[in-house]
C-alpha cells in the first residue's frame, strides 16, 4: 500500500473529444483514403457516368485533421491525378476545376504545416507544466516511516494534474506528520498558493516540536503571501494530522477543514476535533488545539478528503453521502479504498466540479501482529 493517484478531469484527456485536442479516432484517419477509394470504385461499377468528382475536392482539408504536410501533400496530388485518371470519367475536369483542386490542396499542405507546428508546442509546454505540477505534488512513497499511506487527486480545472487542494505525509524528527487541506479558489490560479503552503510544510516538520506550531508557521506564511498579493486575502483550510513514533496514535489539528473519519471493521466514525479558523486568518496569535491523543488500534485506518468529495451532488441536488458511502466501500484493502470512492463518486454525481482529495492513513506498526 502506497500511491499517489493523480487523475485528470474527467471532461479532460481519456475522456475529452478529438474535436477539443484529443488524438483524431481512427476512423477519421481513414476517412481521406477511403472516400477516394469509394469514389473509384462507385465510377467503375456504375453503368452511367456519375458526377461525384467534386466529392474529391474535401480530401484535402480532411487530411489536414490527421496527417503532416508531407502526407497532405501526397494525398492532395492523388486527388489529382484520380480526376485525370479517364477510367474514372469523374465530370471531365477543366482546367478551372483542376486549379481549384490543386489550390485547395496546396493551402491544405500549408494549414497542415502550422497546425504540425503547433501541436508541438502544445505538445512541450504540456510536459513541462505536467513536471512543474508534479513537483508540487509528488508521488507518495509506499511507507511514510512506520506509516502507510495512499493519495488521490483529482483537479477540476481541465488539463491540469493539481489545483487548489494539497496533501503531503513527511517523515522529520518530530514523528510523521500529514496534511491535508484546500485553499482559496481552484485551478492553476491556486497552485502558487499551494506551493507556498508545502515548502512551509516540508520545512515546518523539520523544525517545530508540535503540531499546533507546524499549524501555526502555515498560518504565517499564507498572511505574509496575502499582505504582499494585490488581490482578495489568501485563506486555506487544512487538517494536520501527527503520528507517535510507533504510529500507534495521532494527534490532529483542524484548520476550518472537515474532520477525518476513522474506519474499523466496517463501522465510521468522524474523529471528534474543535475545528480552529482557517490558515490566513490570525492563527498564528492565539494558537490551534490539538487535543487528546487517537489511539490506532489494528485494522483502523484514518480517511481524510477534501470538501469537493463531501461536498458533491447529485442532480437532485442531494450532496454525497460519504460516511454512510465509505462503511461499505472500506470492506478489503485500505490500498484500494480511495479508487474505491472516487468510482463511486463519479457514479453518484458524473460532473464533479471541484477539486477531489483523498488520503488513507493506516499504521504499519501492526503489520508484525
Amino acid at each position: 500500500m502506497g500511491r499517489t493517484i493523480v487523475l485528470w478531469p474527467r471532461r479532460d484527456q481519456a475522456r475529452r473529444s478529438w474535436l477539443r485536442g484529443a488524438p483524431p479516432p481512427w476512423w477519421v484517419k481513414a476517412l481521406p483514403v477511403a472516400l477516394i477509394a469509394g469514389v473509384c470504385v462507385a465510377t467503375l461499377v456504375s453503368p452511367n457516368r456519375l458526377d461525384i468528382g467534386f466529392l474529391l475536392g474535401a480530401i484535402p482539408p480532411l487530411a489536414v485533421l490527421s496527417y503532416g504536410p508531407w502526407a497532405t501533400a501526397l494525398l492532395g496530388a492523388g486527388v489529382v491525378v484520380v480526376l485525370n485518371v479517364p477510367a474514372f470519367q469523374l465530370n471531365r475536369p477543366g482546367n478551372t476545376d483542376l486549379l481549384t483542386i490543386a489550390f485547395v490542396a496546396v493551402l491544405s499542405v500549408f494549414v497542415s504545416y502550422v497546425r504540425s507546428h503547433r501541436d508541438a508546442q502544445l505538445d512541450l509546454e504540456r510536459t513541462v507544466a505536467e513536471a512543474a505540477q508534479r513537483a508540487v505534488v509528488p508521488p507518495l512513497p509506499e511507507r511514510v516511516g512506520p506509516v502507510r499511506c495512499v493519495g488521490l487527486y483529482r483537479a477540476a480545472q481541465r488539463g491540469t494534474l493539481v489545483g487548489g487542494d494539497f496533501f503531503d505525509v513527511r517523515e522529520g524528527p518530530y514523528g510523521v506528520r500529514a496534511v491535508l487541506g484546500d485553499v482559496q479558489g481552484h485551478g492553476l490560479s491556486a497552485v502558487a498558493t499551494v506551493a507556498s503552503l508545502l515548502g512551509a510544510f516540508r520545512e515546518a516538520v523539520l523544525d517545530q516540536p508540535d503540531l499546533e506550531s507546524v499549524a501555526a508557521r502555515l498560518d504565517r506564511r499564507l498572511a505574509v503571501d496575502s499582505a504582499s498579493s494585490r488581490y482578495a486575502e489568501l485563506f486555506a483550510t487544512a487538517v494536520l494530522v501527527e503520528f507517535s513514533p510507533d504510529a500507534r496514535s495521532v494527534r490532529l489539528v483542524s484548520c476550518g477543514h472537515p474532520a477525518p473519519l476513522l474506519l474499523h471493521g466496517g463501522h465510521v466514525s468522524e474523529v471528534e476535533l474543535t475545528a480552529w479558523t482557517p490558515l490566513g486568518l490570525g492563527l498564528a496569535d492565539t494558537g490551534p488545539s490539538a487535543g487528546p491523543a487517537l489511539r490506532l488500534e489494528p485494522g483502523h485506518t484514518l480517511f481524510l478528503a477534501s470538501d469537493g468529495v463531501s461536498e458533491a451532488r447529485d442532480t437532485s441536488g442531494t450532496f454525497y453521502p460519504l460516511t454512510d458511502r465509505l462503511a461499505a466501500l472500506a470492506d478489503g484493502d485500505p490500498a484500494l479504498l480511495a479508487d474505491r470512492v472516487w468510482g463511486d463518486l463519479v457514479r453518484y454525481c458524473p460532473d464533479v466540479v471541484d477539486d477531489v482529495t483523498m488520503l488513507v492513513l493506516t499504521s504499519a506498526s501492526h503489520d508484525a501482529r
